[in-house]
């Protein structure tokens, strides 16, 4: 296993907890949980963006050095 396929894997862990507990709090009641909720859900595209960018990374390393 290589370094990208380490942190690919660790940033969809994190992508599918931070969901999680997103799903989690929106089904909970009250003001404080709607605003983290919003909190979740755009640190769950920010995950997402770094996973996409290491998964382009990893494919053009290997198809580059062979990797």
């Amino acid at each position: 296993m290589t370094l990208f396929d380490i942190l690919i894997l660790a940033a969809i862990g994190a992508v599918a907890v931070t969901l999680g507990f997103g799903l989690k709090t929106l089904f909970t009641d009250g003001p404080e949980a709607r605003s983290r909720s919003n909190k979740l859900m755009r640190l769950r595209v920010a995950l997402q963006a770094l996973a996409v960018v290491l998964l382009m990374a990893g494919l053009w390393w290997r198809s580059t050095y062979g990797g």
